[in-house]
C-alpha cells in the first residue's frame, strides 16, 4: 500500500515538472507576432477606408499575428540533441 503512494507521488511530480517555460526563441517569436500585429492595424487605418490595403491586407496580418505567430510562439519548444560526436568519430 505504502509503495502505490509514492509512485503516485512521483507521477505527480513528473507533470509539476512539466511546466511551461519560455526560452529566448519563444520569445522572438511573440515579438514577431507583436509586429505584424501592429503592422495589421498600421494597414487598418490606411486613408481612404476603401482601400484594398485596408479591407483585404489588415484583416489578413491580424489574423496571421493573433491565430499564428502568437501561439507558435507560446507552444514552440526546440529538440534536445544529444551529442553524435562519440558515436561517429571517437570509437
Amino acid at each position: 500500500m505504502a509503495k502505490q503512494i509514492q509512485k503516485d507521488k512521483s507521477i505527480k511530480k513528473n507533470k509539476r515538472d512539466e511546466s511551461l517555460s519560455l526560452e529566448p526563441i519563444n520569445y522572438q517569436i511573440i515579438l514577431a507576432g507583436f509586429v505584424i500585429i501592429v503592422a495589421g492595424y498600421f494597414a487598418l487605418s490606411a486613408q481612404p477606408w476603401d482601400n484594398p490595403i485596408a479591407l483585404n491586407v489588415a484583416p489578413i496580418l491580424l489574423v496571421i499575428g493573433y491565430c499564428v505567430v502568437i501561439p507558435i510562439g507560446i507552444i514552440f519548444r526546440r529538440k534536445k540533441t544529444e551529442e553524435v560526436g562519440t558515436e561517429v568519430g571517437q570509437q
